[in-house]
Formats: structure tokens, C-alpha cells, sequence
């Protein structure tokens, strides 16, 4: 018995270059985030893309709680993994300055490694 025929998806070559915005976005590939949710919690982790809806995705992730809710465990933070973020719930990312990672910093809180 022959096996039915597949479909397959055809790509076709991309004709133009992409925008400023998509290079910046490549830009961060790999590199440190550091994300802002409407909750109040931080999500600390690697970024690896983002999907049509622009929903974040990171890798690696640390999350924390700031604030009077966050108890003992807010400022150690807790080891999440891989997690997608909504891009509704999202009030701020940050990146590191110009994607050096091993840059010493001044100051104790590091503010001044993020844009």
C-alpha cells in the first residue's frame, strides 16, 4: 500500500532586506534580558525569539519579586527555565549596554549595564 502524499511547505527566498527593527531584534539574540511584567515580578534570562504575537521568549530564566508581596523568596529569586512571556503583560525589557557581558560595572546595583 502506498503511503499518502505529503505536503510540503515551499519557501520562498526573501527578496528584501530586513528593517532596522527586525537587525536590532536579531541584535539581542543570546544575549541577557531582563523583563518587567504587570505583576511586579522580574524575569532575568536569555532571550531566544519572540513568536508572531511578539511574546517573548527566554531561556535560562530567573524570576523575581519586588516589592512588599515578595517575602524571603524575592529577593533570591527562583530558576523558572524556558518561559514565554505575553507581550500584554510586559511594562519594560532592558538588554545589557552594547551586549558585553564580562564588562565590570561601578556601582553595587548594576543600573547602569542596562538601557
Amino acid at each position: 500500500m502506498a503511503s499518502p502524499p505529503v505536503a510540503t511547505a515551499i519557501r520562498t527566498p526573501r527578496t528584501t532586506q530586513p528593517t532596522i527593527n527586525v537587525e536590532r531584534l536579531q541584535g539581542l539574540l543570546k544575549q541577557t534580558l531582563r523583563v518587567f511584567v504587570t505583576d511586579g515580578r522580574i524575569f532575568l534570562g536569555t532571550f531566544a525569539g519572540t513568536d508572531k504575537q511578539l511574546n517573548i521568549i527566554l531561556i535560562n530564566t530567573d524570576e523575581y519579586r519586588v516589592g512588599p508581596e515578595a517575602g524571603t523568596d524575592g529577593a533570591d529569586g527562583r530558576y523558572v527555565g524556558q518561559i514565554m512571556i505575553p507581550w500584554r503583560l510586559v511594562i519594560r525589557v532592558e538588554s545589557r549596554l552594547g551586549g558585553e557581558p564580562s564588562r565590570s560595572y561601578d556601582d553595587s546595583d548594576e543600573e547602569s549595564m542596562y538601557t
